[in-house]
């Protein structure tokens, strides 16, 4: 009895061993199978249609390229499968013109035309300034200053003349002489009373040279005079940012420089009401 219980263990440890040497058979077999199956997808993948590739790519590149391809839309149209009518084209941008500055004068054919608007205002100047000159020139009738005081309505505006010897300044000297006072109170007056005009007071000399510590030529001395007839009327008035002064030397003459008579002339000192409104029947300077 134990010696069959003794052969029938052997039996079994036997058996049992045998099953665990055949087990690698079956791991084997599945890398075997794994492996055919991946040589088979490598082969199937390998193995490419080169007709069907042609046709692939040439519908591609018509596609893209815009053209219709059979049996379907272009793909650059628009996400919708309607067809939309092409926008019209834009017309092109212009050229920039530069600016033309037309004057309000001339017509649209060319011919000039006065606008009544600056007639009216050249017109109104012109008696403003004609009614000042009136005043000035009574004034010097009445103290005997008619060979001093000067004045003309000139296309640059009203023009107050004033010689300066013997009135207005020393020979060859820029501070202003008693006498000079009364005349200038009245001009002064009449310019603050006319707000509308800017003034420019412009210093003459003759050409005879000079030269001094204080004047080195006759620049310097005509634009003293200027700047002292201009510093005098803004203590007694007139608003500064209507003045400027201008020394102008011998380069205006209005008279001969070959005469005393002449050069007395040549040397005075110019205060100009300027025009604000072109008046072509005006001449003169």
């Amino acid at each position: 009895m134990a010696a069959r219980r003794g052969n029938r263990r052997r039996a079994s440890h036997h058996e049992a061993e045998h099953d665990n040497e055949e087990r690698w058979l079956l791991t084997y077999a599945d890398m075997i199978t794994l492996l055919m199956t991946l040589f088979m997808v490598l082969f199937a993948i390998s193995s490419v249609n080169t007709t069907k590739f042609e046709l692939l790519s040439k519908s591609l590149q018509e596609a893209i390229s815009g053209k219709i391809v059979s049996g379907g839309e272009s793909l650059q149209e628009t996400g919708s499968t309607e067809k939309t009518d092409p926008a019209a084209p834009e017309p092109p941008i212009p050229a920039i013109q530069p600016m033309i500055k037309v004057d309000s004068s001339t017509s649209e054919r060319g011919t000039t035309r006065t606008a009544p608007a600056s007639t009216n205002a050249a017109a109104h100047e012109e008696e403003d300034f004609q009614e000042l000159k009136r005043k000035i020139d009574a004034y010097a009738r009445e103290h005997g200053l008619q060979s001093k005081l000067q004045t003309t309505v000139a296309r640059r505006g009203l023009v107050i003349r004033l010689l300066t010897d013997r009135v207005l300044f020393a020979s060859g000297q820029a501070q202003l002489q008693p006498a000079s006072e009364g005349l200038l109170t009245v001009i002064s007056r009449l310019l603050v009373a006319e707000v509308r005009h800017p003034i420019a007071v412009e210093g003459h000399t003759d050409n005879r040279p000079i030269s001094s510590s204080q004047y080195p030529t006759n620049w310097e001395l005509s634009t003293a005079r200027a700047t002292q007839v201009v510093r005098y009327f803004i203590r007694h008035g007139v608003a500064p940012h209507r003045l400027q002064a201008a020394g102008l030397a011998a380069q205006r003459p209005i008279a001969s420089n070959l005469s005393d008579a002449g050069r007395s002339r040549n040397r005075r000192v110019e205060i100009v009401l300027v025009r604000l409104n072109s008046s072509p029947s005006i001449g003169g300077p």
